[in-house]
């Protein structure tokens, strides 16, 4: 029997594997449906029904459908808020005040640290597995970008064990992906390890059983379909 729960995209990608932690530490069951982008089939009208913007991932599950991998982590949480870890978006009695804690950092990722690092990442992995050229103008201007952010990360995590407070949160396992890429796929560690209070925090998060099925997810070869 199939899961209930669908995710369509491949594990390789950062926005795939945010949501395939998301559901590990929530403990939902879910299958990766596999769509093959060098083939186009995320611009076809089947995979524009469930993401009009022809991107990956897109998520079913028996009620609805929902694109974008931050606001399907949400969906996640709330909809699935018995499951699994039960505070990734704050504890109930830390209200509103503790969901904003949480929220702000979620923020500060998709604005600040998403496009410069994917962009690093873009360069340096997968520009090269499309049989593209790297263009090192793209990664250093936005190295001096990330950079910026990191060191408003470095003091932030000086402060407090996580992004939110002293627990882990969605605030923390939303830059996992493309840390992950930062720290392990490319030359650019030094931006993590060289910063004593994210090279902390990235030594503990990355640990989690949740992290290490995502990584054992990417590194097993999905088999052709004929």
């Amino acid at each position: 029997m199939s899961a209930p729960v669908t995710v369509y995209g491949p594990a390789i990608s950062p926005a795939v594997a945010r949501v395939a932690a998301c559901l590990l530490e929530k403990d939902v069951p879910f299958q990766l449906e596999p769509v093959d982008m060098s083939k186009g089939e995320h611009k076809s009208p089947s995979f524009l029904k469930l993401q009009p913007f022809g991107q990956v991932p897109a998520f079913k599950d028996h009620l609805t459908t929902v694109f974008e991998s931050r606001a399907i982590c949400r969906y996640i949480c709330d909809q699935y808020s018995d499951r699994g870890n039960r505070t990734l978006l704050g504890r109930e009695e830390d209200g509103a005040v503790g969901r904003a804690a949480i929220e702000q950092w979620i923020e500060s990722e998709g604005q600040a640290f998403n496009p410069p690092s994917l962009a690093i990442a873009f360069q340096l992995t997968f520009a090269p597995l499309m049989g593209r050229a790297t263009d090192m103008a793209v990664v250093e201007q936005n190295e001096a970008k990330l950079a910026k952010v990191l060191d408003v990360y470095e003091q932030r995590l000086g402060d407090s064990q996580y992004f939110a407070g002293d627990e882990f949160t969605l605030a923390d396992l939303v830059h996992m992906p493309n840390t992950e890429l930062l720290a392990s796929k490319t030359k650019t560690a030094g931006l993590i390890t060289e910063r004593k209070n994210l090279s902390r925090w990235w030594d503990e998060v990355s640990v989690r059983p949740s992290w290490k099925k995502v990584v054992e997810l990417q590194s097993v070869p999905r088999p052709p379909r004929s």
